[in-house]
């Protein structure tokens, strides 16, 4: 079971990491064969699914998104735990309000991710 605790530390740091917009340490909460999920994925990757698998797809696609928003700044507003997964609730870019859940493996990287946005 994912703690509290250890639920709102994973969400700091990923926070944490793309308010620096550092790719690298974002990149580095995920695991090789992460899967994503996002209505963004359609947009800036043109991924009809939108689901892309491996971290480096992951890469690009976040790569593009810091490059297309480049004032990108998050603002965590919750962070809600689960059995196995958390979610982060934070406002996005625009001022979307967003929501991730979140599966992190027992390494701790993130393996599963689906994004939900307002418009």
């Amino acid at each position: 079971m994912l703690s509290t605790e250890r639920a709102a530390q994973i969400a700091k740091d990923w926070m944490a990491s793309w308010n620096r917009h550092d790719l690298d340490s974002i990149l580095s909460h995920y695991s090789d064969d992460v899967e994503f999920t996002s209505p963004f994925v359609v947009s800036l990757m043109g991924e009809s699914s939108g689901t892309i698998r491996g971290k480096e797809k992951l890469r690009e696609y976040f790569g593009k998104g810091l490059k297309v928003y480049p004032d990108l700044k998050f603002e965590p507003l919750q962070v809600l735990t689960g059995v196995n997964s958390l979610t982060i609730y934070y406002r996005s870019v625009k001022g979307m309000l967003a929501a991730e859940v979140m599966f992190p493996g027992s390494d701790g990287k993130i393996e599963r991710v689906v994004a939900h946005y307002t418009e």
